[in-house]
């Protein structure tokens, strides 16, 4: 679910999986732990939004749902900046094949074309077959919503992805996966105008 900041009550918790701004000077909070928090922001109109985002939202298309309100906004794609947080990293989030499997058919879209240079394509196109070679199951979130970004049209140059592992650093993160903690992170984006 996604819901509109000014629909939220001062002093009250919301629960859902992500937060538009739809006022002046709105302050968007999302609370993760192995999850990707993805912000927005039109540079124009100065709208943001924030994403509780992981496997599940993924699956859902939660990233499409947001642009489809800022596409409502009259956002243009050149002017939507996107910046993805810390969260697990595909090394520390093992899963079975089959999740592994269903994840993928169920995010996958091969009807990306986008100017990327080949390094860029290497790096978030050619897993599959790193998959297959080595025998690992390893879920990599950021890659998805990578993907699932560029499917929408928003330029790469336009994307921001953090190399930070929740679970790696344990002294900086708290990590569900990595000591079933119910601390989290609260990450923050602002709007002004």
């Amino acid at each position: 679910m996604i819901a509109f900041g000014s629909h939220s009550q001062k002093g009250t918790k919301t629960n859902a999986d992500g937060l538009v701004g739809n006022k002046s000077n709105q302050n968007l909070w999302v609370y993760t732990a192995d999850c990707m928090p993805i912000f927005f922001a039109d540079k124009r109109t100065r709208n943001v939004a924030t994403l509780h985002c992981g496997r599940k939202g993924l699956e859902k298309k939660i990233i499409n749902n947001l642009v489809k309100i800022f596409d409502n906004f009259g956002t243009s794609r050149d002017n939507l900046l996107v910046a993805i947080g810390p969260a697990i990293s595909k090394e520390h989030y093992p899963v079975d094949e089959i999740t592994l499997k269903e994840f993928y058919r169920n995010t996958e879209n091969t009807n990306i074309t986008i100017n990327l240079t080949k390094a860029e394509k290497n790096l978030f196109f050619n897993d599959s077959n790193h998959f297959k070679e080595k025998n690992l199951n390893q879920l990599d979130l950021k890659r998805s919503a990578y993907r699932q970004l560029l499917n929408e049209n928003i330029p790469n140059e336009n994307i921001d992805i953090s190399n930070l592992c929740t679970y790696k650093l344990k002294n900086e993160f708290n990590s569900w996966r990595r000591n079933k903690t119910i601390s989290r992170q609260w990450n923050l984006i602002c709007s002004e105008r």
